[in-house]
């Protein structure tokens, strides 16, 4: 997979199928958008082009001071957008003076330089200076400027129509079963491991504190999890839980940490990047009465974790 960041520095390739969008999560309405993208490149032996922006438009957009929760930091999403066939990305910085652009405009660009035939959007899809463009604006402009064009509708799951907006909710209550589910994969966090106050190698639990690659990814709701690691790049994978919350018996502050304790590892992974991918919610965060009684806890949480993971 290549990946630009301009138009300007794309070779231009007839027969080039795009699609375009945030693509934050990566769930499976997604997928089903990069399906049909991958099938129309194969009919036009051309290459499929997938065009996204870092930062989240949202995060520069919106009015208020909140920063957006992200599913997909973009390393991770490039990672999934390369293992879904993808043959190029296109990573758009996304300013206020690029949303001001308008729709027609930005279609003339494509056109010029990518080669654009056809394009593939969603079914609320719409974009250019106050989101004029939409799938009735580029079919009647597609006829015109000559290229194709395929709106690929909702996808119900349970009749329900997936959205980054549910499966954000759904992390944010504990409900990580239904949020991978529409995910179609294990939530994943990407950050590096850093400094704790050793607390958990005290009690022969060492942890890694993970601080997130992107200080606005979405960090699941407090509690234990049954986790998967990657440490550097995706290969070999290591079992473990993960404790996310204010650790309430040992402390009285508010400030949330992400641990991640790694089953039989005992390396050193200090300023490490690592990807932990969240299979199963074990419980919620709870204050115990003394160190015994939480240590006794942890055995029944890594009982219950590694049962998640086999």
């Amino acid at each position: 997979m290549i990946i630009y960041n301009s138009l300007q520095e794309i070779p231009h390739r007839s027969g080039t199928a795009l699609t375009i969008g945030t693509f934050d999560g990566l769930h499976l309405g997604h997928r089903a958008i990069l399906d049909e993208l991958l099938r129309v490149a194969a009919g036009l032996e051309g290459r499929s082009m997938v065009l996204t922006f870092d930062p989240h438009p949202q995060e520069v957009l919106r009015k208020t001071g909140d920063s957006v929760p992200i599913l997909t930091p973009i390393g991770i999403k490039l990672g999934l957008l390369e293992r879904h066939g993808v043959d190029v990305v296109i990573v758009l910085p996304f300013t206020r003076e690029f949303a001001a652009t308008p729709w027609q405009e930005f279609i003339d660009q494509l056109i010029e330089h990518v080669g654009l035939a056809h394009m593939v959007v969603g079914h609320d899809h719409a974009f250019g200076k106050n989101r004029e463009g939409n799938a009735e604006s580029l079919r009647e402009y597609g006829a015109e400027r000559g290229f194709t064009f395929t709106q690929v509708g909702p996808l119900l799951v349970d009749t329900e129509t997936i959205n980054s907006t549910k499966i954000r909710y759904a992390l944010r209550t504990g409900n990580l079963k239904q949020a991978n589910r529409w995910l179609d994969r294990p939530y994943a966090l990407q950050g590096n491991v850093v400094t704790g106050d050793g607390r958990g190698k005290q009690i022969g639990v060492p942890t890694a504190n993970i601080q997130p690659l992107n200080p606005n990814q979405l960090v699941p709701a407090n509690g234990v999890y049954a986790v998967r690691t990657f440490i550097d790049e995706y290969g070999t994978s290591y079992n473990g839980m993960a404790n996310i919350g204010v650790r309430p018996t040992f402390t009285e502050g508010t400030e949330k940490t992400i641990e991640v304790h790694l089953f039989d590892f005992f390396d050193e992974i200090y300023h490490r990047l690592v990807t932990v991918e969240f299979i199963k919610f074990v419980r919620s965060e709870q204050k115990f009465a003394s160190k015994e009684e939480f240590s006794a806890q942890l055995k029944k949480d890594r009982e219950a974790s590694i049962a998640s993971l086999t």
